[in-house]
């Protein structure tokens, strides 16, 4: 079974195109997944969508490991993904809470984003600030570390998800020890979010007793604040709103700007790139062998038709260059669609350069994403220093033309590859009906 054969590959979007205003996002999380946004008519059949992606809904190499993995290797983009999944586990952690824990952090309105912004105490310029130092009326600064004498009452370990098999306590650092990495990492949150605040010119608010606050404080530092690891592409504006907000309340509202801006980006932009280039079997060497398989095809049936055509033979052998040309003409067009036509054969496609090695050496393994790259509150997601790229440089490049093939197991995608795969087919037909047009009337020239 095949799709329709007016089908086209997800159009590649880059950044740059992504732009959009406040009219266009949707409302909320919940109201996006019941949108449809991603439909076949954007060449993602709905068995692709990103609801089903992110639900665990799907098969490789379409999962959610492997969207993380796109993002982490290819896009170069995964913090907005981890931010996501940690979002959405965040909103329903919080809304479970009790109802006496939920009023201590009301919801962030768009009247509140208003008044704090002309509420917002002005910066005392150098000489003002010059003049009333040491009075009563200088401005004081107020950090996070102040309000952390002791352990918070409310407090709820949070939870992150974690290979989409549930959610598991993140590996951050949580817990009720005092040990001296613990200490050390939750020092170096609270100063990048005392930094960030200030950066900001917000005021830090003394709400201890709100849930969620120290984790609020670290998510600051990972993701919002300009030195983080995982630092979100965000506006100046956008960062300087966020931080209000989250400096009075931890209710999940507080994001709700940010977050519909990272959504859109992932259902709009990422996802669509990432279902492209899931579609390609072969790796980029293989894709470029089979380009040049086609032209040589072509070129073997135009040597083929010439030669017959100039000797004596009758008209009906020029029918042999046919072969030459159908052969090359669907090769071509698989390929230059990111298929080879012999993986295609199989439903088999190339390993990842980052899967390739994960059997011969457990702890570079990527593919079992041994990094944490699901982790909420991780390092990094550079990927230069791992084991995996040097040796993968190392391949030649006949190996990698032929590298190892595993079996494609996500129906949709075997059939959108049929698809392509027919599509391939009835335009070598077209175009060997055009050459045979153009060289069977030729006179034969007795020449050979």
């Amino acid at each position: 079974m095949v799709y329709s054969l007016t089908y086209r590959r997800p159009v590649q979007i880059n950044s740059s195109h992504s732009s959009f205003n406040g009219d266009e996002k949707p409302g909320s999380i919940g109201d996006s997944i019941d949108s449809g946004s991603t439909t076949i008519a954007a060449g993602i059949p709905d068995a692709l969508s990103f609801d089903r992606v992110i639900s665990g809904g799907t098969c490789p190499p379409c999962t959610t490991r492997d969207f993380m993995n796109y993002l982490i290797y290819i896009e170069r983009s995964a913090e907005n993904l981890q931010f996501f999944l940690w979002y959405r586990d965040y909103c329903q952690r919080f809304s479970q809470l009790s109802a006496n824990e939920r009023a201590l952090s009301p919801e962030w309105t768009t009247e509140k984003a208003e008044a704090d912004t002309y509420a917002a105490p002005k910066k005392m310029s150098p000489e003002t600030t010059e003049i009333f130092k040491g009075t009563d009326f200088a401005q004081t600064k107020t950090t996070i570390s102040e309000f952390h004498p002791a352990p918070n009452p409310f407090h709820t370990p949070p939870m992150t998800p974690d290979d989409r098999s549930g959610v598991v306590p993140s590996e951050s650092g949580w817990g009720n020890d005092s040990s001296t990495l613990q200490g050390s990492r939750k020092t170096n949150f609270v100063e990048k979010a005392n930094v960030a605040y200030e950066a900001a010119d917000v005021r830090v608010q003394p709400f201890t007793i709100q849930p969620f606050r120290e984790e609020i404080t670290r998510i600051i530092a990972t993701y919002i604040s300009e030195d983080g690891t995982r630092q979100l592409n965000l506006a100046s504006k956008e960062r300087a709103a966020l931080l209000r907000a989250l400096a009075s309340t931890t209710h999940p509202s507080a994001f709700g700007k940010v977050t519909r801006t990272i959504e859109f980006s992932l259902r709009h932009q990422a996802h669509p790139n990432f279902i492209r280039w899931s579609i390609c079997n072969g790796n980029r060497p293989r894709v470029i062998f089979a380009r040049g398989l086609g032209i040589g095809g072509i070129v073997a049936g135009i040597i083929t038709a010439l030669l017959i055509t100039l000797s004596g033979a009758s008209r009906g052998w020029r029918a042999i260059s046919a072969i030459g040309f159908m052969i090359g003409i669907a090769t071509l067009i698989a390929a230059w669609k990111g298929m080879c036509v012999v993986l295609h054969g199989m439903h088999h496609r190339h390993l990842r350069p980052w899967e390739l090695f994960a059997e011969e050496d457990d702890s570079s393994s990527v593919y079992e994403l041994k990094k944490g790259s699901f982790d909420s509150l991780g390092s990094t997601n550079s990927y230069e220093d791992e084991p995996w790229v040097a040796k993968y440089d190392k391949r030649n490049i006949v190996r990698k033309v032929f590298d190892r093939e595993i079996w494609i197991q996500e129906p949709a995608l075997r059939q959108i590859q049929d698809t392509i795969f027919l599509q391939s087919i009835l335009g070598a037909i077209l175009g060997t009906a055009i050459f045979m047009a153009i060289f069977i009337p030729v006179p034969k020239g007795n020449m050979l």
